[in-house]
Parts: structure tokens; C-alpha cells; sequence
């Protein structure tokens, strides 16, 4: 079945190399297609203009559409991470060769993506039934860069 609605991320001309590097950080993901531009352009005949490909079987594309738009933080990619050591590899991974770490679980990477890389237990722990723990896990997390599990269970319970 088709996916019906694809992200879509506009690169300067580092769309595969980008796509490359995504795939390689998630387990069922791959490059499906590369359409490299023909004698009509846009770019120069045979460079990379549109990669197609597949993170943890989500579908995005990639072109390279030259330096007019760059991404900002008003749309990110959202990971949910079962456990720290996901959480901790995929920020170090993102964050190599000029990422940019920021708060609350946010990063760029280095093409200026952002990304969320959350476990599955902060939004649980937020959203607490008790207040005084969800709020003491809250206040952890808008401490925080990276996003620390044990850290935030403790803060939760030290009430």
C-alpha cells in the first residue's frame, strides 16, 4: 500500500548523503529509489535530485533543491525511544559533526533537522495521575538537554 501522506525534506544538495545517514540509524529502514536529474535539469545531468527512502517504514523523500529554504524548528521528527541506550546513541549519532544539542530532548543534526528524541517513559511520567509527580518530572525535563529516564523517575518520586 501506498503511503499516502510522505515527509518531505528539501535539501541544499546533500539529499542522499542525508538519507544514507538517517537509514543507517534505524532498523528496518532503507534507500528505496535515487532519481538523479536528466539532460532537461534541473541540476547538472546525472547529479542526485530526489531520494526516496524509508525510516523504520515511514516514507520520506529528499531533494536537493539548492540553498533557498533551510528547515528550522517548526517541524521536527519525533523518536520515541524504549530505552536510554537508544536515547543515547541516536543523540550522539545526531549530534556528531556539527549537530546541535538543545533542551527538553530537541537536537539538530547537521544538515539543521531537528529531531526529538524522547523515551516512552516521559510522557508518561508527565502525565501522571498525581500532580506533584508530574510536575516534579516536568521541571527535570525543562532542565534537561538530553533527555535523562533515571533522572526524571527520581525527580517524580522525591516528593
Amino acid at each position: 500500500m501506498t503511503q499516502k501522506i510522505t515527509t518531505y525534506l528539501w535539501f541544499d544538495h546533500q539529499a542522499e548523503e542525508a538519507a544514507t545517514f538517517y537509514t543507517s540509524l534505524f532498523a528496518g529502514s532503507r534507500i528505496v529509489r535515487v532519481q538523479r536529474n536528466g539532460d532537461a535539469g534541473p541540476g547538472e545531468a546525472g547529479t542526485v535530485m530526489l531520494v526516496e527512502f524509508e525510516l523504520a517504514g515511514q516514507r520520506f523523500l529528499a531533494l536537493n533543491g539548492g540553498p533557498h529554504f533551510t528547515f528550522n524548528e517548526a517541524v521536527s521528527l519525533y523518536v520515541d525511544c524504549e530505552m536510554q541506550e537508544e536515547v543515547d546513541e541516536l543523540w550522539a549519532r545526531l549530534t556528531a559533526d556539527g549537530g546541535e544539542e538543545s533542551q527538553c530532548g530537541w537536537l539538530k543534526d547537521r544538515w539543521g533537522l531537528s529531531w526529538q528524541i524522547v523515551p516512552s517513559r516521559l510522557p508518561e511520567l508527565i502525565a501522571d495521575p498525581d500532580p506533584g509527580r508530574a510536575g516534579r518530572a516536568m521541571q527535570a525535563m525543562l532542565r534537561m538537554g538530553k533527555i535523562d529516564i533515571r533522572a526524571l523517575e527520581e525527580a517524580a518520586a522525591a516528593g
